[in-house]
């Protein structure tokens, strides 16, 4: 039974099992999530969600990221920080599912560390490694049927690869973790139609929250299916969309020992997907980074004299078809849809030669500059182009033409972010939200394996 399968190999699941460069790359998770979450933790669908929800808050145990020492129960701390580490869409990226794996995982786990207080560095990447396999296993089960029916992938399995971190961290016996799989499953989340809104990001944080939730009614004896992912009518089967094989797929993808299922405790053998994780370079949908890596290049070939709509004539991007489904907003009407354009990125990246958060401000969004350059951008679909890649050609009114092809961006696996890249980004989040502390703040996250208690490392993390 796959349920059982998947609960199993989570108990199992040890910190020496864990490769060096798969713990390592659950450090660099762990990390660019901090910066995320502290990054977006001023944003006002932050801030809407916080004052709103201040009336229910419970006994206060966990940290609300970046905020003046604010603890609140650790349910709300989960579902907050998910919707802060979000909002700015600059978080991780399985590129095989497109599923922001750590949000959903780290927002619950973090919380729940705090409320328990002596949860160890090592015990908790591995249980953040448990939980971003689980949800990423499952994905793949469904992907990409799922996401093309309009499921948001990041939710629907963030909520399990919650519970399952949750039920580590807890240390659940595989029965108990197999009914926290099966309430997380029947707590499923997220449509695509609420991108570009602040209900996007509401979805890894709620995830959060439902897998936390899971993982504590199963502690205290709450019961659910035990076959809740393979029966008939479980999770695989009912949010698989047209996919016929659900239950076979997810037998494969959750195998241990298989050649792509779950890697066995002291094996290479099956696949590890942390280590087919990527962190964004850009905070905007990832269909566009090839395009904007493009911009910038030739920006620096045109000069930046020419990179304005005074001097360009015309702007043609070659793309793959899912980047127009997915940020076809050619007149976004705030930051929130800007994330959603392509028009808008490419704009940002020949007009500034870089795109951060500040470039996704409404009132960028709205300058007359960016519009004009914006209005001359066309993108047209091309049906050889992988979704990593585009062609981009800028047109001079004096007659010139300038063409970037780019097979890899920056911060896909082959030309992936380095440690330096991560802790830059990571300091420019954090920089205006803790000022002199963020320097500190980092090095603790780096140090996240060697500490004796996580709840240590949560002092650097707000004001």
């Amino acid at each position: 039974m796959a349920t059982q399968r998947l609960a199993t190999w989570a108990q199992a699941l040890t910190y020496p099992d864990l490769p060096h460069e798969v713990s390592h790359a659950a450090v660099r998770s762990f990390y660019n999530w901090v910066g995320c979450a502290i990054g977006g933790s001023q944003h006002e669908a932050t801030t809407i969600a916080r004052n709103s929800l201040s009336p229910f808050f419970g006994a206060p145990t966990s940290s609300l990221l970046g905020h003046h020492g604010i603890q609140i129960d650790a349910q709300h701390a989960a579902l907050i920080n998910g919707i802060a580490s979000h909002v700015h869409d600059y978080d991780d990226t399985h590129l095989d599912t497109i599923i922001h794996p750590t949000g959903p995982v780290a927002s619950a786990l973090l919380a729940v560390a705090e409320w328990k207080k002596g949860v160890s560095g090592e015990d908790f990447i591995v249980a953040l490694v448990a939980g971003i396999e689980a949800e990423c296993k499952v994905g793949l089960t469904v992907w990409p049927e799922h996401y093309d029916v309009g499921w948001h992938i990041t939710s629907s399995a963030g909520s399990i690869g919650a519970a399952v971190a949750v039920s580590k961290i807890l240390r659940l016996s595989t029965v108990q973790t197999s009914h926290a799989i099966g309430l997380a499953a029947t707590q499923v989340i997220g449509l695509r139609e609420m991108f570009g809104s602040h209900t996007k990001s509401f979805h890894p944080g709620r995830a959060a929250q439902c897998g936390l939730l899971a993982a504590v009614l199963a502690e205290n004896g709450y019961t659910s299916s035990e076959k809740a992912l393979e029966a008939n009518r479980g999770w695989a089967n009912v949010v698989g969309a047209t996919k016929a094989d659900a239950a076979q797929n997810l037998d494969r993808w959750l195998s241990v020992n298989g050649p792509d299922g779950l890697a066995s405790t002291g094996s290479q053998v099956g696949r590890w997907e942390i280590l087919r994780n990527s962190f964004k370079p850009f905070p905007c949908g990832i269909v566009i980074h090839p395009i904007i890596d493009a911009c910038i290049q030739l920006r620096r070939e045109i000069g930046e004299d020419n990179a304005n709509p005074q001097s360009i004539k015309s702007v043609t991007a070659k793309v793959h078809p899912l980047v127009l489904e997915l940020t076809g907003k050619k007149t976004p009407k705030d930051g929130l849809e800007g994330k959603f354009s392509v028009y808008h990125s490419g704009a940002c990246g020949l007009l500034f030669g870089k795109a951060t958060p500040a470039e996704y401000a409404d009132g960028v969004v709205r300058d007359p500059k960016v519009i004009a350059l914006r209005d001359l951008i066309t993108a047209e679909i091309h049906p050889t182009l992988m979704p990593e890649q585009a062609t981009v050609t800028v047109a001079l009114k004096d007659g010139r033409t300038f063409t970037k092809d780019i097979t890899n961006a920056v911060g896909s696996l082959e030309v992936p972010l380095s440690d330096e890249m991560l802790e830059t980004k990571f300091i420019g989040q954090c920089m205006p939200v803790l000022a002199g502390q963020v320097h500190r703040a980092s090095e603790a996250c780096w140090a996240i394996e060697t500490s004796d208690d996580i709840a240590d490392i949560v002092q650097f993390l707000r004001l």
